[in-house]
């Protein structure tokens, strides 16, 4: 509103900024204040526009076209090559402070390498010139910070690790390879998977058939394949899928025909599940919550999942159990799966589930 770069006292923190647009998109402007200070330098019109672009498209100004040495330091900014000492910052609040009656909201920004001395003769400094508060931020202090200068150095630096053979290749099956067909049934939708695999060495694409050719849920589906074989044959692991997609919720679901997957909450949910019963380890699965149910037989050695945990010792030699064994939850627990009539968590009842809130059943018990 007022045509400022900046409020209050704060320098600009880069010379080129990108400006979200009404309409959507962004536009890339250099700094309003910098034309206006080139033609106050006495530059012509002409070199000004030169100039301008050239920050533009390098976000500096060194090594800008017609530019004099002497006049490079007028146009530093908080942060980047060009940053302003943070002395600096700490003399301008004082040269305001007397004609406040309260702190400035400011902060001092300081480099990366600064060490801890230089920030207590910083804060002794400021307290010298009579300023009532200091707050500082050391660049690069936080993981994840709001603002940066750097974003064109790390993208040349990422660009340079690409040329340098970085980029991530892809495995392609051969021509003739092994596959395994799957049908399924969830809910009122039929489908197949079909995954193909490396030559003893997993599997490398799915293909999946659902609904008729040409509807929408057959296109999302078919689409959805393509995306997960690419991640596969970049080096992605199932293992990540899995973790990922099971227990994704949203129709179709229901009662399957899969022995080992009794009920599922999506089709993403069953194809994952199914997945991994067939490629992943079964340590691996039982982390994720998956066994099929011989396994959850042998494990509980009656068929029961959620069954008590048994403990064999001697009457002369009492054994303590450990409290995390008794008390922790079964894998048929931790996966039970939403209700499908009210959405709350469901709860094992035999060899299916059931809802504790409205009584629905998964359809089995």
């Amino acid at each position: 509103m007022m045509d400022c770069d900046t409020t209050g006292i704060e320098p600009d923190l880069a010379l080129v900024k990108n400006k979200k647009l009404v309409g959507g998109g962004t536009m890339r402007i250099v700094n309003q204040t910098v034309p206006r200070a080139l033609l106050r330098l006495g530059y012509t019109q002409e070199q000004a526009e030169a100039i301008v672009a050239y920050i533009s498209e390098h976000n500096s100004v060194l090594d800008a076209p017609a530019l004099k040495e002497e006049h490079m330091p007028v146009f530093d900014t908080s942060m980047g090559e060009q940053a302003i000492h943070y002395m600096g910052h700490v003399k301008m609040m004082a040269a305001v402070q007397p004609f406040i009656s309260g702190a400035i909201s400011k902060t001092v920004n300081m480099p990366e390498d600064v060490t801890v001395e230089e920030v207590e003769e910083m804060f002794v400094e400021g307290w010298r010139l009579g300023l009532k508060a200091v707050a500082i931020y050391r660049n690069n202090c936080k993981v994840a910070q709001p603002l940066s200068a750097d974003s064109r150095k790390k993208d040349a630096a990422a660009a340079a690790a690409l040329a340098e053979g970085a980029r991530p290749e892809r495995r392609r099956l051969p021509a003739s390879r092994p596959a395994r067909t799957i049908s399924f049934s969830v809910g009122d939708a039929d489908g197949y998977i079909t995954a193909g695999e490396y030559p003893d060495d997993g599997i490398g694409e799915i293909f999946l058939k659902v609904a008729k050719q040409g509807s929408t849920l057959a296109g999302v589906m078919d689409a959805f394949a393509i995306s997960v074989s690419l991640g596969l044959q970049y080096g992605v692991p199932l293992e990540a899928y899995v973790e990922k997609f099971v227990n994704m919720r949203f129709e179709p679901s229901g009662i399957t025909t899969d022995p080992d997957v009794r009920f599922a909450s999506s089709l993403v949910d069953y194809i994952f599940r199914r997945l991994a019963l067939e490629y992943l380890p079964e340590d691996k699965r039982t982390a994720l919550g998956i066994r099929s149910i011989e396994e959850r037989k042998t494990a509980n050695g009656n068929g029961d999942d959620h069954a008590p945990v048994q403990a064999s010792y001697a009457p002369s030699a009492p054994v303590e159990l450990p409290v995390t064994e008794v008390n922790k939850p079964s894998s048929k627990v931790i996966d039970a799966p939403l209700c499908y009539a009210c959405g709350s968590k469901m709860q094992p009842a035999g060899s299916c589930y059931v809802c504790g809130s409205c009584g629905a059943t998964s359809g089995c018990s």
